[in-house]
């Protein structure tokens, strides 16, 4: 029994504005696989992996992972835990401070 490979795969085409279409032509697999892999119901071999990366310019663990990827937001704006949020910290709305 295989592991699920987690992926960022939709994210990271949608950033580069290209159609499920597109990358498959461009990695040699039907459009069709390329929904399978976003949705989580295939895994890749490690072939279309590793093209898909390089299409991207990306390393492979970039985008593939056998453990569950964190939000790219807690990834890019980590928030230390004793930093409370702006509204904590923002004076309150018509005050003079």
């Amino acid at each position: 029994m295989s592991e699920r490979v987690h992926n960022r795969l939709a994210v990271v085409r949608a950033e580069h504005r290209v159609s499920r279409r597109e990358l498959a032509d461009a990695v040699g697999a039907h459009y069709q696989t390329i929904g399978h892999l976003e949705r989580g119901q295939y895994n890749p071999s490690l072939d279309l992996a590793l093209r898909i990366a390089e299409y991207f310019r990306l390393p492979v663990e970039a985008l593939f992972s056998l453990t569950a990827f964190r939000p790219l937001s807690e990834e890019l704006y980590p928030r230390r835990r004793d930093e409370g949020t702006e509204a904590d910290t923002a004076p309150p709305r018509g005050s003079s401070t």
